[in-house]
């Protein structure tokens, strides 16, 4: 039984993981956003998180605490330079996971992992999908009508305005 087991392995052995965790982390941190599995996302979710939390404080002790983790002393000098500074009010939430489907050859569900603060885009895109709202064909159809009948009245103003112009 596996009661209170709740490490996802990833079908890795532990050093292929930790290494695996790794280079991801350096890849966000490098990045700011990377294309990967949901499972792998969630993983790295968990691995980096704490490294931003501990970046926050620039000493020596959590900069060797970090660099023991992610072994890239170029990811480590970003982590604590760019992105601490960036994140330095947030208490916590600095990666967003958005879902963008299955990947073809096997059917694995895919997504982005992001730095949050990093992508102003994204923010300004859902914050637009957000103030849409549904509609039924009906309504669809009588915006056309009117669409419609707009173009017809404006199109002999236009004419009408082009034989003043010469």
């Amino acid at each position: 039984m596996r009661h209170n087991k709740k490490f996802n392995h990833l079908g890795r052995t532990a050093s292929h993981r930790k290494a695996m965790l790794a280079n991801m982390a350096c890849s966000l941190i490098k990045h700011k956003r990377i294309t990967t599995t949901v499972a792998k996302a969630k993983a790295l979710k968990k691995y980096v998180e704490p490294l931003i939390t501990k970046s926050k404080q620039d000493t020596t002790n959590s900069r060797r605490v970090v660099f023991s983790y992610l072994q890239n002393k170029y990811a480590v000098t970003e982590l604590f330079k760019e992105i601490s500074v960036k994140v330095a009010d947030r208490p916590g939430g600095y990666t967003r996971i958005i879902k963008t489907g299955h990947r073809l050859g096997d059917d694995a569900s895919m997504c982005f992992i992001e730095l949050v603060d990093y992508d102003e885009n994204m923010a300004k895109t859902v914050a637009k999908k957000a103030t849409r709202t549904r509609r039924s064909k009906k309504s669809s159809n009588a915006e056309s009508a009117v669409a419609e009948q707009v173009e017809v009245t404006e199109a002999p103003a236009a004419e009408e305005a082009a034989p003043k112009a010469e």
